[in-house]
């Protein structure tokens, strides 16, 4: 397939930051790094050592997904606050029937605790897999690429703009060292959606002239509460409803349709945003302070606007999709089709995404050329972060005050201790910072 590839940005890439005191320090950071032939891991026999961490559902799922894409591949340690998490997962792992054979997990490569990230990258691995709740995705990517790792990282990879700094950082460190970074953000590995953004790409539905995106699906699990569980516990295992710890559900979810209206726009970054939303269905206090719905419309440089909505309430349509209207048509993007002068539909493969984007991430490190996602996921994560703040304040903001926020979410330190219950934003009442 000639369609985008994922190791050149597109010509049409806004600066990260552009325009601002904090785009002048922080745009060369996403400015890529000639290219170095690593002298490891391009060996076809190599054994490839993984480790995991962050033992959820998603942990669990990438872990068996990366062990099929690769045969010469071993998981041979993981990490979690909770020992609980770690034992479920590697049980779930090992009893998978065609790659529980390369778990070689002892009991001395299982991490648990705040720092359980800094055991499993410690250990010897070559590939770590970054799936704990996304606040600790800064920390734990930057902690890895300085000790080289190649990294799978999940989405978000923050959920606040400090926290984007220290990812853009070592996403500099990961280009100096030749790191393979490949993002969760998955539907970049769907050849059905290549397929589909190539067609548009190259002119099926002419100029684009708006996109409209939602992602509104229903509710999530919620683990419930125990006495003996500090606050902090309580959080951190129910953490999708804690802004500090998911990033609400524009970031955490809703994320993938935002990355895929910046595909669509060549991974261009928003001028302004305006957005509302709110709770109405999950309001009890066991939901922390996340909203259920939002709704954001972004203005992009080059004049198209993006009307995004999400939500996650139950007993209401289900709709996840990109409507793109062109000047000779329109495409749904997950859909595979294209209606107007040039009608198409794709027929070709439909393997897992989640799969594929582990394949081609170890084909990559066998090829010595290994994959570089940082761009778009800092991208698309800071597109999120904006809208959410925009829809918290329920003020309009431009792109260059959205990544001047200095607001770093979360306690000023990790202890299993009764931590605040924060309050939900209210628009209009809740200040930008």
């Amino acid at each position: 397939m000639s369609g985008p590839s994922h190791n050149q940005p597109s010509p049409d890439r806004r600066a990260f930051l552009k325009g601002t005191a904090a785009a002048a320090s922080m745009a060369p950071l996403l400015a890529r790094a000639d290219a170095i032939i690593p002298k490891t891991h391009t060996g076809v026999d190599e054994t490839l050592r993984i480790g995991l961490i962050g033992c959820g559902g998603r942990g669990s799922g990438a872990a068996i997904d990366a062990l099929h894409a690769d045969p010469n591949t071993k998981l041979v340690a993981m990490g979690d606050a909770f020992p609980d998490r770690v034992e479920n997962a590697l049980s779930a792992i090992s009893f998978d029937e065609e790659v529980g054979d390369r778990v070689d997990v002892g009991p001395d490569q299982i991490f648990t605790g705040f720092d359980a990230y800094k055991g499993v990258i410690d250990s010897g691995v070559d590939v770590v897999l970054l799936t704990t709740p996304p606040h600790f995705r800064p920390q734990h990517f930057e902690y890895a690429v300085a000790q080289g790792k190649h990294c799978f990282v999940e989405k978000p990879v923050a959920t606040d703009v400090p926290g984007l700094k220290q990812v853009i950082e070592a996403s500099k460190q990961a280009k100096e060292k030749n790191l393979a970074v490949v993002s969760g953000l998955c539907w970049r590995y769907d050849p059905g959606v290549r397929a589909t953004m190539e067609q548009i790409q190259n002119g099926a539905i002419g100029d684009i002239v708006a996109v409209e995106s939602s992602y509104n699906g229903g509710t999530l699990w919620h683990r419930g509460d125990k006495p003996e569980w500090s606050r902090m516990e309580y959080q951190m295992r129910n953490w999708l409803y804690y802004t500090w710890l998911s990033g609400d559900i524009i970031g955490e979810q809703a994320i993938h349709s935002l990355d895929k209206t910046a595909w669509l726009l060549g991974d261009a970054s928003p001028v302004k945003a305006m957005g509302m939303g709110g709770r109405q269905q999950r309001v009890q206090s066991k939901y922390g302070n996340v909203y259920d719905h939002f709704s954001v419309f972004y203005e992009y440089p080059t004049g198209q606007s993006v009307y995004f909505t999400c939500r996650q309430q139950d007993g209401c349509t289900m709709h996840v999709d990109e409507l793109v209207h062109g000047t000779k048509g329109k495409a749904r993007v997950l859909a595979h089709e294209i209606t107007g002068e040039n009608q198409w539909k794709y027929d070709g493969p439909k393997p897992s995404m989640y799969r594929v984007e582990h394949e081609e991430l170890f084909r990559s490190l066998r090829e010595g050329k290994p994959i570089d996602n940082s761009d778009y996921m800092i991208n698309s994560t800071m597109i999120g972060i904006m809208g959410r703040m925009a829809a918290y304040t329920g003020k309009t903001l431009s792109w260059e005050q959205a990544v001047s926020s200095t607001q770093r979410l979360g306690p000023a330190e990790y202890a299993w201790s009764d931590v605040p219950e924060p309050a939900p934003a209210v628009p209009g009442v809740t200040e930008f910072v």
